[in-house]
């Protein structure tokens, strides 16, 4: 059974994740929005975020004019997975955290050592 939670209380959490990461890494996240949105698109069924751009690591001189980086954190798959808002909460956290990596460049293989995958 999926955790109940409105729209505006989820999107509030994913703002408190983004506000507990270090100050001095979100200064250096460059041209990246964070987007919720109710369910992950059709071919990738189950994942609970997604990075869409091009990582730091490989932006060169040429990049300029760029549209902004997506990260989408997927509202239903989460509470979906979870049993209390505790877990929802905790999962919301790592979602973040590890869509950012991507933004960074650290890749799913990293990630998992790390614990975040």
């Amino acid at each position: 059974m999926a955790v109940a939670m409105t729209p505006a209380e989820f999107e509030e959490h994913v703002s408190e994740a983004l506000d507990l990461l270090p100050e001095e890494l979100l200064d250096t996240i460059e041209n990246c929005v964070v987007l919720i949105e109710p369910d992950p698109p059709e071919a990738l069924p189950g994942i609970l975020g997604l990075y869409e751009g091009i990582p730091l690591t490989e932006r060169n001189s040429f990049y300029s004019m760029a549209l902004p980086d997506r990260i989408f954190i997927f509202r239903n798959p989460i509470l979906r997975m979870c049993r209390s808002r505790a877990q929802v909460v905790h999962e919301i956290r790592v979602t973040v955290i590890h869509e950012i990596a991507h933004h960074f460049g650290i890749d799913d293989e990293r990630l998992h050592e790390l614990g975040y995958g």
